[in-house]
């Protein structure tokens, strides 16, 4: 069944940080999606955006996959204006978000506004830290929080207008030791099971 497929490139410019894997990444799963006879619509946040088309965009999407580095911690600020943006935009539309799911006649719990609609979000992300620091109760940072639960600034957007969040993927080490070859090697196979 042919799907509508919304990848969002979220990467900001710095001078230490080109951008080129993040591209990389939408393109390969861009190519990947349209080999497989899926329509695929692209935003790249840092080449400007309209924030209409943009909703109209989350509307027409069966998939959306937010491909992202990790700036300290969470997407770079470019992509939270992207969503504060798009996201008040939908939720006064009305279509995949009405309200957080709570009135004075209900008990529904916080979170729950999102409308009945079947669309998922897969977030891709590239990271410095390595592999090792998440998943593990005795490591420093994250001190056993997996991927997902480390960006849940990111995929609770999603969550709160009615997205499944499917399992992230993530390329781990990326200044010190990466791995990309092995990296578009998993990647794929995840992709693999979304058509």
């Amino acid at each position: 069944m042919k799907k509508n497929i919304l990848i969002i490139n979220a990467h900001q410019y710095y001078e230490s940080s080109e951008g080129k894997l993040n591209q990389h990444l939408a393109d390969f799963a861009k190519d990947f999606f349209e080999e497989a006879n899926h329509e695929v619509k692209t935003t790249i946040i840092d080449s400007g955006y309209q924030i209409e088309e943009e909703a109209e965009k989350h509307e027409w999407a069966d998939l959306i996959i937010t491909q992202t580095p990790v700036y300290w911690f969470a997407g770079p600020w470019t992509y939270k204006k992207y969503i504060d943006e798009v996201f008040n935009e939908l939720i006064d539309r009305k279509k995949i978000v009405i309200s957080d799911g709570r009135s004075r006649q209900n008990d529904k719990p916080y979170g729950s506004g999102g409308t009945p609609h079947g669309k998922k979000l897969l977030l891709s992300s590239t990271w410095n830290a390595p592999q090792v620091a998440f998943d593990d109760s005795e490591q420093y940072l994250f001190q056993g929080k997996n991927l997902d639960e480390a960006l849940i600034g990111i995929t609770s957007v999603y969550k709160f207008c009615g997205f499944e969040i499917l399992p992230g993927f993530a390329c781990y080490d990326v200044k010190k030791a990466p791995k990309i070859d092995q990296d578009l090697s998993r990647y794929k196979e995840i992709l693999k099971t979304l058509i």
